[in-house]
């Protein structure tokens, strides 16, 4: 049998997984979802163990997918805010559905690790 050696031919979701569950991705969607648009410290403060060089990549790379807006406000000091765009927030489904099988099933998850580790 021969192998695809493309992962998105062998795996179409593997784009997606690929943007939308890299480490702070969910979390800054998850916040921009439930709280709304916010300013940078905001956010910040919202996603505690987040480095603001971190969060700064994720906005920005969110914001290349299409994912956040980002409004720049010429005042004096400056204010730039965050929102999560139309495209960003038909990821909510998705992410309700995994909030499903979360419950069902994450007690689970952790006995398997729990079993294999005492191994």
């Amino acid at each position: 049998m021969k192998r695809s050696a493309d992962p998105e031919i062998a795996c179409p979701v593997a784009p997606v997984v690929d943007i939308v569950f890299s480490r702070w991705t969910t979390p800054v969607l998850w916040a921009l979802h439930e709280y709304g648009r916010q300013r940078f410290v905001e956010l910040e403060r919202r996603l505690t163990s987040i480095t603001p060089k971190v969060l700064t990549q994720r906005l920005r790379q969110l914001e290349r997918d299409g994912l956040v807006a980002r409004t720049y406000y010429a005042e004096v000091p400056p204010r730039v805010e965050y929102e999560i765009t139309e495209l960003g927030a038909s990821l909510g489904p998705l992410f309700a559905h995994l909030a499903t099988w979360a419950d069902a099933h994450l007690a689970a998850v952790e006995q398997a690790r729990s079993a294999y580790d005492t191994r």
